[in-house]
């Protein structure tokens, strides 16, 4: 098995076309299918099913094409190692994390790294910790800031706890204060709120939701489906309340009242997580000693 052929196998793969893949990998059409027929002649398994415009994967297709990915990504990030030069002038780092610790947690230590490492490349990928796992174990990602506990536990990662952070209630300053007014609001008196809340899958709606359920009641959602971003401004424009991390509505603050929810309130815990089969190319390890000693 060679590592072209991986390579022409994930690119039909993805195209659903022979031709189109090989305009992507840069080969002629048919030395594109006669490295496909050779893979598979000494796989023992046909690997797509041909039809006249429609190419799908059979089963076999189906088994080596997460295991291709993850094999041309270890090559990739074997070739940005050996790249790198001694003293961390060049290569790159992809970095994933929540939209939430893109907003609150990671500006700082970036602008940090960057000060100090210019030429390295951070490449972020902004997503829920669901699919941010899912892009470790296949590869894509050197590094991954994630909720715990992870969604589906998985040995092949190794967290390190980073920390953990208090959420609270923001809501316009032109709305009723949550909690006629007081200092803190509990939980459950967010029965009586409206609130925006973020689209599936983002964490922070799933805590959220099970801490209202906690409290014998279905939230109300004035609107939901946001990112961070679109979820803060509408709260500013005074469509509902939300709850949102503390290093969040501390950074995006302007034109939004905070208030801290009254013991024992609620908290999420913050991980750094990469695989735990391969160590982090050099400069993602400078990132994490970064992000643990911040």
């Amino acid at each position: 098995m060679q590592f072209q052929q991986l390579q022409y196998f994930v690119a039909v793969a993805e195209a659903r076309h022979f031709t189109r893949a090989a305009e992507l990998v840069h080969v002629a059409q048919p030395s594109l299918s006669q490295q496909i027929k050779s893979l598979e002649r000494e796989l023992g398994a046909d690997l797509f099913l041909r039809a006249r415009g429609n190419i799908t994967l059979t089963d076999a297709g189906e088994a080596l094409l997460p295991l291709a990915r993850r094999i041309l990504a270890d090559a990739d990030t074997a070739r940005q190692e050996v790249q790198e030069l001694a003293q961390l002038r060049s290569g790159r780092v992809r970095l994933g994390a929540t939209p939430s610790l893109c907003t609150g947690l990671l500006p700082d230590v970036l602008r940090a790294f960057h000060d100090r490492y210019p030429g390295i490349r951070l490449l972020i990928e902004e997503s829920g910790s669901h699919d941010l796992v899912r892009e470790l174990a296949r590869g894509a990602l050197d590094l991954a800031l994630v909720v715990l506990p992870l969604p589906t536990p998985s040995p092949a990662l190794t967290t390190v706890e980073l920390l953990r952070e208090d959420l609270v209630v923001v809501s316009s300053p032109e709305a009723p204060a949550p909690g006629d007014g007081r200092t803190t609001v509990r939980v459950a008196e967010l029965a009586g709120e409206r609130l925006v809340m973020f689209r599936h899958g983002y964490d922070l709606r799933e805590l959220t939701v099970a801490a209202c359920r906690a409290e014998g009641f279905e939230p109300v959602f004035a609107v939901e489906g946001g990112e961070m971003d679109a979820v803060l401004g509408f709260v500013r424009a005074g469509l509902g309340a939300a709850v949102v991390p503390r290093m969040v509505a501390t950074r995006s603050g302007r034109g939004l009242r905070v208030t801290p929810l009254a013991r024992p309130g609620l908290h999420r815990t913050i991980a750094l997580a990469h695989r735990s089969d391969v160590a982090p190319p050099r400069a993602a390890r400078e990132l994490q000693r970064m992000l643990l000693e911040r």
